[in-house]
């Protein structure tokens, strides 16, 4: 894709988390995008994430979904403002809650896709529920009731953290 992932836009600060931080060498690395009114994101598990032979472990769906969750509450919240996402003040969300269905076993060998719909706006507190499919098949289901980033969390914060 040619366009900026939602997590492209978040603060070198704020750009290290496991699931979706783009400065975390080690992690996951999510990538996600506005298609029409849902969010998507696409992810192929590595051979290590692994539960039993050839089916991924929960904690990675989990992640996939939690983060992609996070993710589109940021990029909901800005188009909600009318706002370009990277614009300041910075609208970061983490998780508040995080609920998660599993189906089915997700297979380990190929994409996996993640969709994610805006439930809810709401002050500071955005809701998202999302589904995890492998193959067309949907694996998982999930909700993320994300919140705002406190302003002590901040990059250039001078509160206490």
């Amino acid at each position: 894709m040619t366009q900026k992932a939602f997590q492209d836009y978040y603060p070198d600060d704020l750009s290290h988390c496991y699931g979706c931080g783009r400065l975390n060498e080690q992690g996951i690395q999510l990538k996600s995008y506005w298609d029409g009114e849902e969010s998507v994101a696409v992810y192929t598990p590595r051979p290590y994430q692994v539960s039993i032979p050839g089916y991924a472990y929960g904690g990675l769906i989990a992640s996939l979904i939690d983060c992609h969750g996070t993710g589109t509450a940021s990029a909901a919240a800005y188009r909600a403002e009318g706002r370009e996402m990277g614009t300041e003040p910075t609208l970061r969300y983490v998780t508040a809650s995080l609920h998660v269905d599993f189906l089915r076993p997700t297979p380990l060998n190929g994409p996996l896709e993640v969709r994610g719909k805006v439930k809810e706006i709401k002050g500071r507190k955005v809701v998202v529920s999302a589904t995890l499919s492998a193959g067309g098949q949907i694996c998982a289901k999930g909700e993320v009731v994300a919140v705002q980033m406190p302003a002590h969390m901040l990059p250039g914060s001078t509160k206490a953290r």
